[in-house]
């Protein structure tokens, strides 16, 4: 048989203080406890070293919260985006037509990824059943700067590029854009997507959802478009 433990009854101050006199080296041991206490130093309008220090560590503290909670934000946004570009390259895989391969990238990028302005032109010699198509020699000759490289481009691109990318009318309302070609073992076309705030497509803007994006096309889409023609 055990004898019951009373239980510890609480500190009280003296105590404290008495047990502190005995370990001074309490704090060196147990440092993560300072930037808790509450140790007025003030003397007029001068504050000492100690209470300047404690007050650094908890400004410290916050703004590594704030970082934490902004990199908590970064990674659920990357986390929805990675779900929606899962979603549309399930879907284009899926398709079993050109015309279904067009319409789920158009409607995808304006419904799910909220993109106003969507462009996605192949490279064909033949008019094509849906969609736009144009030839590989009118393309290079509008934008054959964007197309070379093989990578993604943001920014704000020329009236001449934005007219034969959006349209005449819908070029004139983009303030910037990304675009990407559509390529392999072969160029089959190019992507685009548009902003109308200038600052929105910048160069340092990460796009590796397009990239995956055109990817994908231009695997899916010369299974359908037979008069789609390589040019490498």
């Amino acid at each position: 048989m055990t004898d019951k433990q009373d239980s510890p009854k609480p500190l009280d101050s003296e105590t404290v203080a008495a047990y502190l006199r005995l370990h001074p080296e309490f704090f060196i041991d147990h440092d993560e406890l300072i930037p808790e206490l509450r140790i007025p130093h003030q003397r007029g309008d001068t504050v000492s070293l100690v209470e300047r220090q404690v007050k650094l560590l908890r400004e410290r503290n916050i703004d590594m919260r704030h970082r934490l909670s902004q990199l908590m934000d970064v990674a659920r946004d990357n986390d929805r985006l990675f779900d929606k570009t899962r979603r549309l390259v399930l879907d284009l895989l899926d398709a079993n037509s050109l015309e279904e391969v067009v319409s789920c990238v158009e409607d995808s990028l304006r419904s799910e990824f909220q993109v106003p302005f969507v462009s996605l032109i192949l490279f064909s010699d033949a008019p094509l059943p849906v969609g736009r198509s144009v030839s590989s020699a009118e393309a290079h000759q509008a934008i054959g700067g964007l197309l070379a490289g093989g990578k993604t481009i943001c920014g704000v691109l020329r009236e001449h590029e934005l007219n034969f990318l959006f349209g005449s009318k819908d070029g004139k309302q983009v303030g910037s854009a990304a675009v990407v070609s559509v390529a392999y073992q072969g160029l089959h076309g190019v992507l685009a997507i548009g902003s109308s705030d200038p600052q929105h497509y910048k160069s340092s803007l990460g796009t590796l959802f397009l990239g995956y994006i055109a990817e994908v096309l231009a695997r899916v889409v010369p299974g359908f478009a037979t008069p789609l023609r390589s040019v490498r």
